[in-house]
């Protein structure tokens, strides 16, 4: 018994020839395929000849299919759309997928940056991909599993974990040798670093100031930024004090590259940072992430003052 499988057509063949039946152009199927309108021509003809029919009626600017030509199209250009996707689908599941998270800039720049080197150390076979950005995105259209967003506790989608919350307390390069903002001498010799960010009160100086008796001090400069990560970049090249958000900058004190600038600090009641996963995630490598970055949250909490 003879193997059908030995009388069907060679595979490029049959591509060239779907190429040019989608375009009706032999150029443009050429440049499809990355190949010369020739090298397509020959295919096409080659395919004639082993099918035995005509494909293509060839005019002098245009090209029409025959009636065999039109049958065959309507077969073949389904199968190999299905041939395509399911190959590239196989080739999808050997390449690692990253874990994919998102969170503000500055969350990424001073808190996620600075621990992933520990992750990939501890998990060489997880990739991870940072999307970061103060827009707030759907995690399924955007294909992103993790997110940590900064929100009030209200708000907080179902599901979502808290990792810490806000304190805040002025911290400043130790080069600047102030250690105690709230004396009126102290606070009329600095520059205060603002973040302008109005409908956040409690992340500006105004309000810090007034709970200190020291509303009525005038400083001596401010310098104002719409990015929270410039006012901690500012305060580490010692252009003045920056109300640090202590789960932020952490780091920072620990290694002696920031200093608490006062010995006042605040609790922001009612808003935090949480973890929120894609619904539907089910991948290991997704729950070993989220894992790692609740036991880091976990010590973000115990060293803050």
């Amino acid at each position: 018994m003879s193997d059908p499988l030995g009388k069907l057509p060679p595979l490029d063949l049959v591509r060239g020839f779907v190429a040019v039946a989608r375009r009706m152009s032999f150029t443009r199927a050429a440049e499809d395929l990355f190949l010369t309108q020739s090298a397509i021509s020959r295919q096409v003809k080659s395919l004639e000849e082993f099918l035995g029919t005509s494909l293509v009626i060839r005019r002098h600017r245009s090209i029409d299919l025959t009636d065999d030509g039109l049958r065959l199209f309507r077969c073949a250009d389904g199968w190999l759309q299905q041939l395509s996707e399911l190959t590239a689908s196989m080739r999808r599941a050997d390449e690692r997928r990253p874990v994919t998270i998102t969170a503000s800039l500055g969350v990424t720049s001073l808190w996620l940056v600075p621990r992933l080197g520990e992750f990939q150390s501890r998990y060489p076979n997880i990739d991870v991909r940072v999307a970061a950005g103060n827009k707030i995105i759907n995690l399924e259209q955007e294909d992103i599993d993790l997110a940590i967003r900064y929100c009030s506790d209200a708000s907080a989608p179902a599901g979502a974990v808290k990792l810490f919350g806000e304190n805040m307390a002025p911290v400043a390069h130790p080069s600047l040798k102030i250690r105690h903002i709230e004396s009126k001498s102290a606070l009329e010799k600095s520059i205060l670093l603002e973040l302008d960010e109005p409908q956040r009160p409690w992340m500006q100086w105004a309000d810090w100031l007034r709970a200190a008796g020291l509303d009525k001090v005038k400083p001596k400069g401010v310098l104002r930024f719409n990015q929270y990560d410039q006012v901690i970049q500012a305060a580490l090249a010692g252009h003045g004090i920056a109300l640090g958000r202590l789960a932020l900058v952490q780091p920072l004190l620990r290694q002696g590259h920031l200093v608490l600038a006062g010995k006042r600090s605040s609790e922001v009641a009612g808003v935090g940072y949480w973890l929120i996963a894609r619904p539907g995630q089910g991948r290991a490598e997704v729950s070993e992430f989220s894992g790692w970055i609740r036991q880091e949250a976990a010590l973000t909490n115990e060293g803050v003052p």
